[in-house]
Order: C-alpha cells, then sequence, then structure tokens
C-alpha cells in the first residue's frame, strides 16, 4: 500500500484556461522535442481511491500502456539550471524581514490574505502573470458532515479559500488581471471537482473571476485548451535524487516570467513534521517514472510504502528507517525547491494547526498568517509557532533532528542561517510567545504540552471567536472590563444582521473563561439604550428580547448542537435566562446561568458596556481547554427600525436566530 498524503487531481475545463502569449519553447529560448506518442485513451488513466487503516489515501491508477524507453508524454525540454542558479543567488541573499500578522476579525481569513499580500508581494507591472498555488488537496479524504459533526474533512487542513480570496482581491487593487490558481493532485478529474466544490474554492473563484486549473494535464487525461499541467522535461537534474522530476507548463511559463506566490497552509505534517512552502512543493511534483506522470508523486517518499505495510501488519519498525525515509524525502524536496521555488511565500493560519494536519488536529489560540519572500525563513518562522523549532522532544524521536528535516535541509543546501530572522507585523509577538505543542507522527509518537483534546466539531465557513485561560478571581464584574485579564481576550466584532446584511452598527465581545466561569464583556455602538428601566435589575426579566439586549447562545455538548443555553442582557443589567432544545421543540425558563452582570454607559456617545460571569455548573463543566464549541452571538437595537443583529448570520428570510447550525465557535484557548 501507498502513502500519499498529498493526494491531487485535475480542473481545467470549468473556468476559463490561461491565456498564454507563446509557446513554452520560444519564451524560454528552448529547443521544441517532438512530442511522444498521445496514448490518447483518457479512460485509461482514471484511478480507484481507497482509505487505508490510520486514514491514508492510497491511489492504485493504472498506469497508461506505454512503449519501452517511452516513460511519459513530453513536450518541450527546458534547462533546469538557469531557474537553478537564479533561485540559489536570490534566496541565499535574502535577509529581508518575515511578516506576521493576527487578525480579530470576525471571518479572519481573508482579512489576513489580504493585509499580506499587501505587505509582503512585491509591486509589478499589472500585465505580470501570476501563480497562486494553495494548498488544496492536502487531506485524507471527504467526510459526510451529518455524520462528523460538520467535519467535511477538509476544513483546518488545506489553505481557506477566503485567504486565497483577499490575495485576489489585493492583487486585482494593484490593476492584475493575469492570475490564476493552480494546484496539482494525483486522483481523478471526478474527484477534483468534487474537491473544488465541497472546498469552497469552485465558488470562490467564479465570483472572482479567476482561472482555477489543476497541474495534472500530461496530455491524455484532458487535451484540451493550453494544458496548463502538461509536464515538461527538465535537462540538468541527473546529479539529483530526483532525476525524473518534470516541470508543470504553468508553473515553467510563471517561473520564466511571472510571479509564482505559494499560499500554504500553516500546519504540523504526520511525515513531514511541518506542511508550509517546502512541503507544498510536493504539489507541483510529476516523475516520468510511469504514466500518467502526476499519478507518481507518492515515489518522493517511496520508503515508506514498506514500513505502513509493516506497520499495518503490526510487524516493528526501527524508527531509524522512519527517520531515514523522511531524510531521503527531504532532500528531494529540496531538489525540486532549487528548481521551481516561489518568489512569495504567504502562509496561512486562521488557525495554524498543531496535530498531524489530516485527522488529529489542535487548532493554534491565534489567527495568524506569515509571509515573506525567503520560503526557507518564512517556513523557519512557521515552526516556532507550530512549537516545533528547537524541539527536544523532537530530536529524541527524530534521530537528532530539532525540527523538520525538510526544513534543515533547505537551509544546509542554500546557506540559510536559521537564527530568528528578523519579525515585523503586529502579529510579530506571537512567536516569541510560548505556544501549546500537538504533534502526532506517523513514526508511532506524539508530542503534547498540555492534556487539551483535538478538535473533533469543524463547522464550515463560520466564524471563531477564542476564549483565553485565566486564574480565578481574576476580574471583578464591574461593567467596565477594566481588569488586566481582559487585555488578553481577542475581541469578536461584527455589524450584520440575521441576513448577513451589513448595518454600520458595530457590536464587539470577548470571552474570557477560569475553572468556575465563563465571563463575557459586551461593547455596544449606536445604542439607543431602548430599555424599561422600571422593570427590576435582581430578578430574571422575561421578554427581554423585545427591548434592546444581547444574546449568547451557548452549546456544552459539540455532539448535541440542538440543545444549548440562552442567555440574554441588557445594556441596565436585565437578564433572562432560557435552556432550548430544538429537536424536542422544548424550553425551560426555569434553568438559570448564575450570572452576574454589572454595565457602564455613556449616552452622549450612544454606547454601552456589559460585563457578565456566567457559573451554571452546566457551563463550567464545558469548560475544558482546547474544547470548541458551538456559539451564537446576537443583539436587537433600536425600535423603528428595529435591527436584529448576527455574529454567525443565520440568513433566514424572517429574523431568527434559532439556528444552531449556524452557530459560530467558541475555541477555548489552552
Amino acid at each position: 500500500m501507498r502513502y500519499d498524503g498529498s493526494m491531487r487531481a485535475h480542473f481545467g475545463r470549468r473556468l476559463a484556461p490561461v491565456l498564454l502569449a507563446a509557446p513554452l519553447g520560444a519564451l524560454l529560448g528552448c529547443r521544441a522535442q517532438k512530442p511522444k506518442d498521445s496514448h490518447a485513451d483518457a479512460g485509461s488513466s482514471s484511478g480507484s481511491i481507497s482509505v487505508t487503516s490510520g486514514a491514508d489515501v492510497t491511489s492504485h491508477a493504472s498506469p497508461l500502456p506505454s512503449p519501452a524507453g517511452d516513460p511519459a508524454l513530453v513536450a518541450d525540454a527546458i534547462d533546469a539550471e538557469p531557474f537553478r542558479a537564479r533561485n540559489r543567488a536570490r534566496i541565499s541573499h535574502d535577509r529581508s524581514p518575515v511578516i506576521v500578522l493576527q487578525s480579530h476579525d470576525p471571518h479572519p481569513a481573508r482579512d489576513l490574505g489580504k493585509r499580506l499580500c499587501e505587505a509582503v508581494v512585491p509591486k509589478k507591472p499589472p500585465a505580470t502573470p501570476i501563480l497562486l498555488k494553495p494548498n488544496i488537496g492536502g487531506f485524507d479524504w471527504f467526510k459526510d458532515p451529518a455524520k462528523s459533526h460538520g467535519d467535511n474533512g477538509l476544513v483546518g487542513r488545506i489553505t481557506d479559500p477566503e485567504f486565497v480570496r483577499g490575495v485576489i482581491q489585493c492583487l486585482r487593487k494593484r490593476g492584475h488581471d493575469h492570475i490564476t490558481i493552480a494546484e496539482g493532485w494525483g486522483a481523478t478529474h471526478k474527484d477534483w471537482l468534487r474537491l473544488i466544490h465541497v472546498s469552497g474554492y469552485e465558488a470562490m473563484a467564479r465570483e472572482e473571476h479567476t482561472p482555477l486549473v489543476a497541474l495534472d494535464d500530461d496530455g491524455v487525461f484532458d487535451v484540451e485548451g493550453d494544458q496548463p499541467g502538461k509536464p515538461i522535461a527538465l535537462r540538468g537534474m541527473e546529479a539529483t535524487h530526483v532525476p525524473t522530476l518534470l516541470v508543470p507548463k504553468l508553473l515553467a511559463e510563471t517561473l520564466d516570467h511571472g510571479m509564482f506566490i505559494s499560499l500554504p497552509k500553516i500546519k504540523a505534517h504526520r511525515f513531514g513534521v511541518l506542511s508550509m512552502a517546502l512541503k507544498g512543493m510536493q504539489g507541483t511534483v510529476m516523475l516520468s517514472d510511469a504514466a500518467p506522470v502526476f499519478h507518481q508523486k507518492w515515489r518522493m517518499h517511496r520508503e515508506i510504502n514498506p514500513l505502513i505495510e509493516a506497520q499495518s501488519k503490526g510487524q516493528p519498525v526501527e524508527r531509524s528507517a522512519w527517520v531515514h525515509a523522511l531524510e531521503t524525502f527531504a532532500e528531494r524536496i529540496v531538489d525540486v525547491f532549487e528548481v521551481e521555488a516561489p518568489d512569495v511565500v504567504l502562509a496561512e493560519g486562521a488557525p495554524a494547526m498543531g496535530g498531524d494536519g489530516f485527522e488529529a488536529l489542535w487548532p493554534l489560540a491565534d489567527s495568524v498568517a506569515i509571509g515573506g519572500t525567503n520560503p526557507i525563513l518564512v517556513d523557519r518562522v512557521g515552526a516556532e509557532i507550530l512549537g516545533l523549532w528547537d524541539s527536544s522532544d523532537l530530536a529524541r524521536e527524530l534521530g537528532g533532528h530539532r525540527t523538520s528535516p525538510l526544513l534543515e535541509a533547505a537551509a544546509k543546501r542554500f546557506g540559510i542561517d536559521l537564527t530568528l530572522p528578523p519579525i515585523v507585523g503586529d502579529g510579530a509577538s506571537l512567536v516569541s510567545r510560548k505556544q501549546a505543542v500537538h504533534f502526532v507522527s506517523m513514526a508511532g509518537f506524539e508530542l503534547h504540552s498540555d492534556p487539551s483534546p483535538p478538535m473533533t466539531w469543524l463547522p464550515e465557513n463560520r466564524p471563531v471567536a477564542h476564549a483565553s485561560r485565566i486564574a480565578d478571581g481574576a476580574i471583578v464584574v464591574d461593567g467596565r472590563g477594566e481588569d488586566l485579564a481582559w487585555s488578553r481576550a481577542s475581541p469578536t466584532a461584527w455589524e450584520t444582521d440575521y441576513a448577513g446584511q451589513a448595518t454600520g452598527i458595530v457590536t464587539r465581545a470577548q470571552f474570557l473563561y477560569s475553572s468556575r466561569a465563563l465571563y463575557v464583556l459586551w461593547h455596544l455602538e449606536s445604542t439607543g439604550l431602548n430599555v424599561d428601566r422600571s422593570r427590576p435589575v435582581d430578578a430574571p426579566r422575561a421578554r427581554l428580547y423585545e427591548e434592546d439586549c444581547v444574546e449568547l447562545f451557548f452549546t456544552p455538548d459539540r455532539n448535541r448542537p440542538s440543545h444549548y443555553y440562552e442567555m440574554e442582557q441588557g445594556p441596565f443589567g436585565h437578564f433572562w435566562d432560557l435552556e432550548i432544545d430544538c429537536e424536542a421543540h422544548t424550553s425551560n425558563t426555569a434553568w438559570s446561568s448564575g450570572a452576574r452582570v454589572a454595565t457602564t454607559r455613556d449616552p452622549v456617545k450612544r454606547i454601552a458596556t456589559i460585563e457578565a460571569e456566567l457559573t451554571a455548573p452546566d457551563i463550567v463543566r464545558a469548560l475544558v481547554p482546547g474544547a470548541r464549541l458551538p456559539l451564537g452571538l446576537y443583539r436587537m437595537e433600536g425600535k423603528d427600525p428595529r435591527h436584529y443583529l448576527a455574529w454567525s448570520p443565520p440568513r433566514t428570510a424572517k429574523p431568527n436566530f434559532h439556528v444552531p447550525e449556524a452557530f459560530g465557535v467558541l475555541a477555548l484557548d489552552p
């Protein structure tokens, strides 16, 4: 059985192909070679996908019949050395700062993509062709969200399409109109279509009027259009660890006269330790050992196949064999990187993921993005963010390697000093902050710095609010929110209504938790303070929702999303609690959140602050570090017109907040 942790597939018919000005040979000054026999039976290039124990994906492709000495269809050949020499000169001397940004936006991925692009991507003429390569195929397989608590198998593993949208919008603002999104994946065309649809890339690319293609065109699988994935032979690879390497046509053209931007996901990886710019080069790999060439990516890490097979049979595997396989893979990846290095890396961590990168996921507390023009240094900073840099625990398990061997091999090859590079940006302080470490290796060991459980509930395309852990007694509930502990709480802000329409009425919420309470701090702007003040504040206030108030919907058990608690609080301290079970169509007004509420107001500035301590045992029991729980945040404001504001809009025809499938997430940071 073969391990293929970066399966790829093909897409080239659904969106407009890239328009190219001239043949590759003319652009690069290369000698055109006579195309080999095309074996144009497209059906024979399809394969089947199976999921093995451990959720590794296996591609059993049926190789195309190929005459002896004709391993692959190759249209042209180019010299690798000019690309290699240029990349060595550029990267070995590039000591520009690595930029780290963080976001408190309700939808941080798009915000980070746009701002990081603005800060990092060099200014180029608008006509410059730009290739954006996100990590779309870095997952095991699809899941049924209905059976996996909202997890579709993709979210958290691949680059968020909203991050890519932010980058595209940044580039469009600069006048660029020759932008292509491309990725390589070794499965079938049908699987690729499913991938881009389920992941949201199809819709995003269509909405942004940006071509989306797969680098899997061998002249047989898809013979239409410009064939952006057609393999081009590389002369001068004989002395490398990848002598049969081919380069996709679109990538070769971009390297020659365009700008190649890598958009990886920041995550731990069960084999490579770290998956960012360097590991992302696997998506560009084509090898001429057999046809179709885009099905040969597994050969990059072929040494682990017998190890996995032995492990699956319960046979012992020497750790040194795993280390050797990883070191060999690292050298091959660096050979690819030398020739095909991206000009820019913009890495998405909204959130970054510890764990194994596929099934066991531990999201980091902060939404971050890391960017720069030296891919090795970007990966170096990402390793530290993930807690996988200079790790004695990792060295103990991996034969002395204190970080990813991919990073070490690249730094050695390019003569890069991995001492912490200069870091700038509003997230720079996150690099020096001690991070929670969670790494799950396919070699049979795990590293955990705390006992927090992995993420098991992943609502698709829903915002995340973070709650920082504090000591008991760190908060004095006085309605001011001036305790030092609140400075640790990332604000969550929104101005949308129940239908997702912008209103200009801003609401902010911050969360903290301790062993005995959940704390929430609300900041209300543009408030009219429309509340009946004659009603007492020391007793539950029924129908508070008919006046100005905020509402927090809290789900204590992610496996029962229809059962949640509704807590209403007003700007003068009124409160009302409910227990809701949507499936049973019941509500319990006798339930109490144990709330202590204090408020302050400024009628002239039309602002109010609501600070609440929630101590109900049902809530406290759910406050497990690392948990991710369904959360709804809402606000009612005004009389005429009446505004029904929602952080994660249910998008119903009429105002209705009781839509648990539309809730966002409260992440309880360790």
